[in-house]
């Protein structure tokens, strides 16, 4: 590296210290601020990322022609809230072929076609959409810090693996990642690959220019041939062609003259867009087209006309390394046959921008460049492929490749959309330990033990109010609700224990800080026999009631629970709890404590029911699908929730403990009109003889155990 003055621009701290956990901002280098440059610069400010930009030019001496906004790139520049036909862009509604006599051979009108696209394919003049993107990627207005720019900063060395770079003064410049937007001549380019990537001629030279379309009408013959707006013209010849769109509000008509580059160029390197031609040299060229054509030519300004060499490049192995990646011509030089090679420089930028979102660390960057290559390769490789296709030499008085061949590959695509649900994707594979649940089709779905990238989220400030009443019943009447011969009671006495329990959930972190309510079904003294002969002793839940979607959802389809939905109404007064279970307005159950009175905790012991068991059981069942499939189960085994493993996860803690002096729960089964989805649950409810209640209580407190430990039995 050379020496010189050190501008540190690491990650917003000198030698990239960030020893909090808050997302911050990348700093960000993109060498070149042309079209695929600038639109990298708005969507990584957008981000939230310091950028800065680098250019070699004044942009003094800015000039231009018309380019090409296909719908694939014309909806990249919406997004960032750029409307094309703000600053004079015109749509493309038509297109005509002539050969080089003037002889129509084909009209199409695309009006109709243009509907299938979502945005409209437009034609701009190059100078006003580059002032545009550069007024939003540097511009106060706008999300995020304005990118920096730094005019006559020519690049001349760079260091891929610390993302570092020396400019032409001397100065060295750090930072968190480089991006290389620096055309077809592109300096950064060798510091990928290793060596200096030899550009190639493809055999063909154009000539642009504009001419005013007033100054082009006024000959009434010259009229003959621009008479529709917003057309696109072309004139093919055997080994040349002369392609006319126009822009500004159908005001200027670009010019693009592609021929053998012999005879403009004498087989020379161009190494510039701007090498001035010669309006002789283009009438010569011409000499066979259509006499209206070439004083069309003549009304050109002999000082705008440009000529340049089409230039091509070997496709590159690569277009990453360390934390340097090169985007645009810098990556992949365009021919200009198919108007494609600026918008496939925006769709580079639009990947780069969704790979690198805020929170992206140093660290990160190497592998989300590989990333973004992987999105992009095969896509942009393709379509410059494409345009060289298109760029062949007619045979027998047509072109060999129609241009309109490729239009649904091209303008059917939009890269934020495409590489989003890639990177997606990707992220989601770095954990694909996390729960799904339907509908699918969004990714996992956050809840109770994960979010949406399956990070667990355990909160020791969730609460927890549960009252539960235990009380002497049947045995003879509660087998009947196991669910397979596995269940038997471990005594063999005609009486058992069961409690029905109420808890209110608070402060729940994957509820945005909101709670629920849940009143549930607990039989005590169940054992469960495996296949192996060993046995589970635990609690078994036949029923849970909730209050709230969300937890129902989650815990029936990534825990097994038998969780159903009806409201649960809290009374809370100072010496009184009641419940009240209901089900569209159909109250089926009241649940009350009097006269309670604090206790001290640490008397309390195990869970609800003061059971010292193994855990949980609870029995999964998922149908299956179809007609002719009822009575089949898709899944169905039984689980158990082992509390010890449970308070590892998330320990409780017990802050009060009261007991009522009385407590009393009831049920009206009411009738399947009231109850047309829970008759047949509350009627069994309604059923269960309670022969005394033997234990009664109040418990609050902190932790909530995420029921992550829950697992299959068997």
């Amino acid at each position: 590296m050379a020496n010189g003055h050190n501008k540190s621009l690491v990650n917003g701290h000198i030698n990239g210290a960030n020893s909090t956990a808050e997302p911050r901002a990348l700093n960000i280098a993109i060498i070149g601020a042309g079209i695929g440059g600038l639109t990298a610069a708005i969507g990584l400010r957008k981000n939230g990322h310091k950028v800065s930009l680098y250019e070699q030019s004044q942009f003094a001496s800015e000039t231009g022609a018309a380019i090409h906004l296909a719908p694939n790139s014309n909806g990249l520049l919406r997004r960032h809230g750029i409307m094309a036909e703000d600053f004079g862009a015109v749509e493309m509604c038509r297109l005509a072929e002539y050969n080089e006599k003037g002889v129509e051979t084909r009209k199409v009108d695309l009006q109709e076609q243009n509907k299938m696209w979502q945005h409209p394919w437009m034609l701009v003049h190059r100078v006003k959409l580059h002032d545009r993107l550069k007024q939003v990627a540097a511009g106060k207005e706008g999300k995020g810090t304005p990118a920096e720019l730094h005019l006559s900063s020519k690049v001349v060395e760079v260091d891929p693996e610390n993302a570092s770079f020396v400019l032409e003064t001397g100065e060295k410049v750090q930072a968190d990642v480089v991006l290389g937007a620096d055309g077809i001549y592109s300096k950064t380019r060798q510091f990928v690959s290793g060596q200096p990537n030899k550009l190639f001629g493809s055999g063909k030279a154009a000539f642009r220019f504009l001419i005013g379309r007033k100054s082009a009408c006024e000959d009434p013959e010259i009229a003959k041939l621009l008479e529709n707006d917003n057309e696109l013209v072309i004139w093919y010849g055997t080994d040349r062609r002369v392609v006319v769109y126009p822009c500004d509000n159908n005001e200027l008509l670009n010019f693009v003259c592609i021929h053998p580059e012999a005879e403009s160029q004498g087989g020379s390197t161009v190494t510039e867009w701007n090498k001035q031609g010669s309006l002789d040299q283009l009438l010569k060229v011409y000499q066979d087209f259509d006499p209206k054509l070439l004083a069309l030519f003549k009304k050109a300004d002999p000082e705008s006309l440009k000529v340049w060499k089409l230039l091509d490049m070997e496709v590159l192995p690569t277009w990453v390394k360390g934390k340097l990646a090169i985007l645009g011509d810098a990556a992949h030089p365009f021919l200009p046959h198919q108007g494609q090679g600026g918008g496939v420089a925006m769709e580079d930028a639009t990947t780069l921008s969704v790979v690198l979102p805020l929170g992206t660390t140093p660290e990160e960057i190497p592998e989300r460049l590989q990333l973004y290559e992987r999105i992009r390769y095969e896509r942009a490789n393709n379509i410059q492929e494409y345009s060289r296709e298109a760029g062949k030499d007619i045979v027998d008085g047509k072109p060999t490749i129609d241009m309109m061949k490729y239009t649904a590959y091209n303008f059917g695509f939009d890269e934020y959309d495409n590489s989003t649900n890639i990177f997606t994707k990707w992220r989601r594979s770095k954990n694909p330990n996390v729960y799904w649940r339907m509908p699918v089709a969004f990714g996992p779905a956050p809840g109770p033990r994960q979010d949406i990238w399956g990070n667990p989220r355990p909160s020791l400030a969730q609460t927890f109010l549960t009252a539960s009443i235990k009380f002497k019943t049947s045995r003879t009447f509660l087998q009947n609700l196991f669910p397979t011969e596995s269940f038997k009671f471990k005594s063999p006495g005609s009486v058992a224990y069961a409690s029905f329990s109420t808890t209110t959930l608070g402060n729940m972190t994957w509820l945005g800080g909101g709670g629920y309510n849940h009143f549930g079904l607990y039989i005590h003294g169940v054992q469960y026999t495996k296949k192996d002969g060993t046995t589970i002793d635990g609690t078994y839940m036949p029923l849970l009631f909730e209050s709230l979607t969300d937890p129902i959802v989650s815990g029936r389809d990534e825990l097994g629970m038998p969780k159903v939905y009806c409201a649960i109404d809290i009374h809370r007064r100072a010496s009184s709890y009641r419940m009240a279970a209901s089900w569209q307005g159909a109250k089926f159950c009241d649940f009350t404590l009097e006269g309670l009175q604090t206790v001290d905790p640490s008397a309390e012991k195990g869970t609800i029911g003061g059971e010292a068991d193994y855990g949980i059981l609870v029995h999964r069942y998922i149908p299956a699908v179809g007609r002719e499939m009822k009575g089949k189960a898709d899944a169905e085994y039984s689980v158990v929730v082992p509390h010890e493993e449970e308070s590892k996860v998330v320990p409780s803690t017990v802050k009060k403990v009261e007991k009522p002096m009385k407590a009393s729960v009831k049920f009206d089964s009411l009738d399947a009109d009231a109850l047309p989805t829970l008759h047949h649950i509350v009627s069994v409810l309604a059923d269960i003889p309670i022969y005394e209640v033997v234990g009664s209580k109040i418990v609050e407190g902190t932790g909530v155990p995420d029921v992550s430990s829950a697992r299959r039995i068997e």
